[in-house]
């Protein structure tokens, strides 16, 4: 019997859009949703019950992390990492597959999962610009992983140390933490990484995938995770041997292309080759543009961290009714001066507590003095903001008013 079930309770007639349910034993999780990322075991400057009071129907923590420090032994004596973070609804772990990207290949290739994770399109930024010094130029930053077809050893960045994992110890370290759903162990590959090693990281998936199949914790659902970067037949290939397996779920992982539009050709060679019945997950994804048409495409439910960290950042998000826009990715910076003695909220049609209460220019003071109630007000605004577009884009589909949402929210300025 599955962990988990899956329902389509809605199919949007125009697009692939899909109204779902995920029902696991510690309750629903409405889809399409957002999953907000609590790496280390906590949302950044947020408390559990700052995420019971935002309506926080999951999150999703690393299973790497966590098993460095504390130690997932020691969470496991705690009664897993619900009763150790105080957070009694479901809850995703990542596999630890992605460190082999974040401290291999990313470092490497001077990519990362916010900001430059489509190569082509972070050029595209600096195209215009007189001076060529001001394109980043690559850190040539030490590759932290040694990656074999029995698994991955990572260099730690606390203490130097190197640490194995495979896909038996994935799954024993997820059962620890004992989370709800979770992901077959895999490599995820750099969008420069070229036909020949893409394919060869793929077919390591997939004999991951058995293996994660084999020793995984039969109490919690399983995710397989199709690969193959940006190669058609990869993917089609990867698509038919993650999904013929016995997995409660599918995710979409690994490089995605070098800009937006090889993302979206990516779902377009992969999504249509699912079956219905099991949710799809999309790895690594959040921003609103992306969102719409990943949603569009038929993905259920995606993880991200791009909503908690540009707000530590200074980056607030902002509806199309308060100015927001997609040329300025939907948010202000609120240390530019022009906030300086602006009395509005954030945003006007948004009623989360900093905007109930708050001012940009007393945020923007509280930003520029670096006090760190600044990290909570500006994160709880920001995820708020997400949660409620989230349910914004689950009404459109209940009211079969997706597309006109989609074009209300990325039409052209």
């Amino acid at each position: 019997m599955s962990a988990i079930s899956f329902e389509i309770l809605r199919q949007d007639k125009e697009t692939h859009a899909r109204l779902g349910l995920i029902k696991t034993r510690r309750g629903d999780i409405e889809t399409p949703y957002l999953v907000p990322v609590a790496t280390m075991g906590s949302v950044r400057a947020l408390g559990s019950d700052d995420l019971h009071s935002l309506g926080v129907q999951c999150t999703l923590a690393n299973t790497y992390h966590l098993h460095l420090n504390p130690g997932d032994e020691l969470i496991a004596r705690f009664g897993g990492l619900h009763r150790f973070m105080g957070f009694d609804r479901p809850m995703f772990t990542d596999s630890g597959g992605f460190q082999a990207f974040s401290l291999g290949f990313a470092r490497e290739h001077n990519i990362s999962k916010i900001g430059n994770i489509f190569p082509q399109d972070y050029r595209k930024k600096y195209d215009d610009r007189e001076d060529e010094k001001e394109m980043p130029k690559a850190a040539n930053k030490e590759n932290l992983t040694k990656i074999t077809d029995e698994g991955i050893s990572f260099k730690s960045l606390s203490d130097g140390a190197w640490h194995f994992l495979n896909a038996e110890k994935s799954m024993k370290i997820q059962s620890n933490l004992g989370t709800d759903i979770i992901m077959a162990f895999d490599e995820c590959t750099s969008p420069l990484s070229d036909y020949d090693y893409t394919k060869k990281a793929m077919q390591r998936t997939h004999n991951w995938a058995e293996e994660s199949i084999r020793y995984h914790d039969k109490n919690q659902a399983l995710y397989g995770i199709i690969q193959g970067g940006w190669f058609d037949d990869l993917r089609k290939e990867s698509t038919q041997a993650i999904t013929e397996k016995p997995f409660d779920g599918i995710a979409i992982g690994g490089s995605l292309g070098n800009s937006k539009q090889d993302m979206h050709q990516v779902l377009d060679w992969t999504v249509p080759r699912l079956d219905d019945d099991r949710p799809r997950h999309l790895l690594g994804i959040g921003e609103i543009d992306d969102i719409f048409e990943c949603v569009a495409r038929g993905i259920d439910t995606f993880d991200c961290v791009s909503p908690t960290r540009i707000a530590r950042r200074g980056s607030l998000l902002l509806s199309p009714q308060a100015g927001g826009s997609q040329e300025n990715k939907f948010h202000i910076n609120i240390k530019n001066l022009q906030f300086k003695e602006d009395c509005r909220p954030i945003d006007t049609n948004c009623s989360c507590s900093t905007c109930r209460t708050y001012s940009r220019a007393y945020l923007r003071h509280l930003y520029v003095s670096r006090e760190l109630s600044y990290f909570r007000l500006a994160t709880l605004h920001n995820l708020h903001f997400m949660l409620r577009f989230m349910e914004e884009i689950r009404e459109s589909l209940r009211t079969g008013t997706f597309a006109q949402m989609k074009d209300k929210w990325l039409k052209e300025i």
